[in-house]
């Protein structure tokens, strides 16, 4: 990758100093191209052969980049990091660039440089899923503002991320949709299943719409967790603003229980004395979607946590955000896929390396679990007319 933003760099000033592009024929044509000359350039990254431009008239040397004496990057790494990866608009790119010494870069040069990374992007949306199974799996969508035909719209960033038969968390994948609905999961899910995605046990997810009946539709047997995070939001939208504090404290006492029996009895208990205080909207909401927030009871509790808190999903939501709100407003669909996708490659390459997320040893016994479930269903119906 450094090498292809270097070259393009060189071959981009070379044209400059030429007076028109390579290969086009342009009265403004000042000097030609004559091949490339090869020079070693020693970086952090490696030593990398570089394919310096030649002229026919006069010579081209790349001072901005390469030293005289000394072959080592000096910004440039810096500049292609911050750039391209971590989420910086064109505009900025050239002030950046010109740093460097650079100051004949245009907005369409940074982005088409920029386009060079759509093939690992494209690597990385399109790899085998073959880590199954996939016990857990968190779903989110964010929305983001791109120009299409003239005016600005808000389309949906879907992603996924999930837990791996080695316990580490692995980014499942990410596409873009019109809309956030049925069909948009829909299609999501199914393109990851057609990856390989396997063996899912349980869903974090908020309550999209539409999100539910995909999983049901891909994923059989998958029971699905509402995301703590969001329904407190949703929760405190039934509370006037004086008590929205009591009640977070409230329904935070539900998941500090020590095992399931408790934490529903906990449930119940607040329900109720928010019926007590007059806080009806918020007791029936609490209420109703008992069920969806509290389906972690039914796996192991030192996975509690990392269930309904959606904390993988939650961190790596932030991260997008901090570097997608630099662009503002992206020109065109593949320009979101190219910066998005590039920072979760690179979020995926760190969690590989990284610690365990949960234990080889209570994975094994989420999925024993799980087994002898399926097997007591099948064996019961066959039992029933014995007890009878």
């Amino acid at each position: 990758m450094v090498r292809s933003f270097a070259e393009e760099l060189m071959s981009a000033e070379a044209d400059v100093v030429c007076g028109a592009p390579y290969g086009e024929v342009s009265p403004d044509r000042v000097n030609r191209r004559n091949g490339y000359r090869t020079r070693r350039w020693d970086t952090r990254a490696g030593s990398i052969d570089l394919r310096i431009p030649k002229l026919r008239a006069g010579s081209y040397f790349p001072d901005w980049l390469l030293d005289a004496r000394r072959r080592s990057e000096r910004a440039f790494i810096q500049v292609v990091s911050e750039a391209y990866v971590r989420g910086v608009s064109t505009r900025r790119v050239e002030g950046l660039v010109e740093t460097l010494g650079i100051s004949s870069l245009s907005k369409s040069q940074v982005s088409e440089m920029a386009a060079s990374l759509d093939e690992v992007v494209t690597d990385f949306r399109n790899r085998p899923l073959d880590a199954d199974p996939y016990t857990y799996v968190w779903a989110d969508a964010l929305t983001m503002k791109v120009r299409e035909g003239g005016r600005i719209v808000n389309i949906a960033c879907l992603l996924a991320v999930g837990v791996n038969n080695e316990g580490h968390r692995e980014i499942l994948g990410v596409d873009l949709a019109t809309a956030e609905d049925g069909a948009g999961w829909l299609a999501f899910f199914r393109s990851l299943v057609a990856r390989g995605l396997s063996g899912v046990q349980l869903v974090t997810f908020d309550d999209h719409a539409g999100l539910v009946d995909a999983i049901a539709a891909t994923l059989p047997g998958a029971s699905w967790q509402r995301c703590r995070t969001h329904y407190m939001r949703n929760l405190s939208t039934k509370v006037p603003k004086t008590s929205q504090s009591m009640v977070a404290t409230m329904v935070r006492t539900i998941f500090a229980q020590p095992d399931p029996e408790q934490v529903w009895a906990q449930h119940r208990r607040v329900v109720d004395h928010l019926f007590e205080v007059g806080l009806v909207d918020a007791a029936e909401h609490l209420d109703t979607a008992a069920a969806d927030i509290l389906a972690f009871t039914g796996f192991p509790k030192n996975h509690w946590r990392q269930i309904w808190s959606n904390n993988p999903q939650e961190r790596l939501n932030k991260e997008i955000r901090r570097r997608t709100n630099v662009v503002g407003i992206f020109p065109t669909r593949p320009s979101i896929v190219r910066l998005v996708g590039a920072l979760l490659a690179e979020q995926h390459d760190e969690w590989a390396i990284a610690r365990r997320y949960m234990s080889l040893e209570s994975l094994s016994q989420t999925r024993l679990r799980v087994l002898e479930t399926d097997q007591l269903e099948e064996v019961t119906p066959a039992l029933e007319p014995a007890i009878g």
